[in-house]
């Protein structure tokens, strides 16, 4: 009787996956760094420079880029309070901005394990369509509520808020990034 070789296939090296960039991920946040970046935030949102039309909403921005990289700690109801919070500040409808930054935030989380793969400019493009739908909803209710369209202006907004994300990306990224990577960039 002939023996066959039985091919045993090779075992499999343990490690980083093919599909993986070790260079996008980055270590966690600190919790006082991420509870920091969106208290300066809202700081900053108090000034009256946020009233002027076409300004960007840094707020939502950076609720929603914690919300992408660190959804276990910026989630739904960090966006809802600091909403309302903007809401009392604006002495407007309340629940109009609490809306809108749950919304995206939503949006966000519900992205937050794709987006997490992309560069900046890529995840900026994948938030238009949270940012714009968020706000969309709540100028649809205020239109309703109000008895007729404000127009089309708060959409500058919502695209400065989006060609700022990388930039808010690189800040926000900055104390996280590996020694070595910031070692090897100096060279």
């Amino acid at each position: 009787m002939e023996r066959t070789k039985v091919s045993v296939p090779a075992r499999r090296k343990l490690g980083t996956p093919s599909n993986v960039e070790p260079e996008r991920l980055a270590r966690p946040a600190h919790g006082v760094f991420v509870w920091g970046t969106v208290l300066l935030v809202w700081l900053l949102s108090l000034l009256p420079w946020r009233q002027w039309p076409g300004s960007p909403d840094v707020l939502v921005l950076v609720i929603a880029f914690w919300c992408v990289h660190e959804p276990r700690r910026v989630g739904l109801l960090t966006a809802f309070v600091f909403g309302l919070l903007l809401d009392v500040h604006d002495a407007g409808l309340l629940g109009g901005h609490a809306l809108s930054y749950t919304l995206t935030a939503y949006g966000a989380i519900a992205l937050h394990r794709r987006l997490q793969r992309f560069d900046l400019w890529s995840q900026a493009m994948h938030m238009l369509p949270v940012f714009f739908l968020a706000q969309l909803v709540t100028q649809i209710i205020l239109a309703w509520l109000a008895g007729k369209w404000p127009g089309w202006q708060w959409a500058v907004s919502v695209g400065l808020t989006v060609a700022i994300w990388p930039l808010a990306g690189w800040v926000l990224h900055m104390p996280q990034r590996r020694y070595n990577d910031v070692e090897s960039s100096a060279v």
